[in-house]
């Protein structure tokens, strides 16, 4: 595995257009990424047809196309990957959904607050949902959410990319869980 100093290198050359340093890239961090989605894939719902490597492939496509990014690093690659990952399946999602919102998917509720990077059956456009009024009410905890959520990073990762303390990264992971959780059940219920 190569340093996070060569990765933060490879990120910058890929980003000016450097072919061979992209793929390089690729390579480096291909395993850790692939297994970011198929966590991610995890949560979803079990007949989804999108595959851990093509989620690796369509997010990498937007990592690399990201000109204006100042790289710090492969743990600020993972919080993009991460990112980008979400995208894709949300996108995923909405173009499998397009008749009616919902369409025949089954709702589902949290159970605690684990259980929302442990569900398979997760409505992705509710979530996504929930995560963009989140993201309005409280953006560092949305970030964080997504970063723990979507990129598997430890709080000690997040706090490093959002430069807070580990505490305040717990704390925001803990009451956007619960949130996510109270508005994910409210919506479930104006549903049925």
């Amino acid at each position: 595995m190569p340093s996070e100093s060569d990765i933060t290198q490879l990120l910058e050359d890929a980003g000016r257009g450097n072919q061979r340093a992209a793929d390089e890239l690729l390579e480096s961090v291909y395993e850790e990424i692939r297994e970011m989605a198929a966590n991610a894939l995890r949560r979803e719902r079990s007949c989804h047809t999108l595959q851990a490597t093509a989620l690796v492939h369509e997010a990498y496509l937007k990592l690399v196309d990201q000109t204006r990014v100042d790289w710090k690093g492969a743990t600020h690659f993972k919080a993009v990957a991460a990112k980008a990952m979400s995208r894709v399946l949300i996108d995923h999602a909405r173009s499998k959904n397009r008749e009616k919102r919902g369409g025949n998917w089954r709702k589902v509720t949290l159970h605690d607050a684990f259980a929302l990077a442990k569900t398979n059956d997760l409505d992705m456009i509710c979530l996504h949902e929930a995560m963009e009024k989140m993201r309005k009410l409280d953006k560092r905890q949305h970030q964080v959410v997504e970063l723990r959520l979507f990129g598997g990073l430890t709080s000690d990762e997040a706090a490093k990319i959002l430069h807070v303390s580990s505490r305040t990264v717990d704390r925001d992971w803990k009451m956007g869980q619960v949130w996510l959780r109270r508005e994910m059940n409210e919506g479930a219920s104006a549903d049925e």
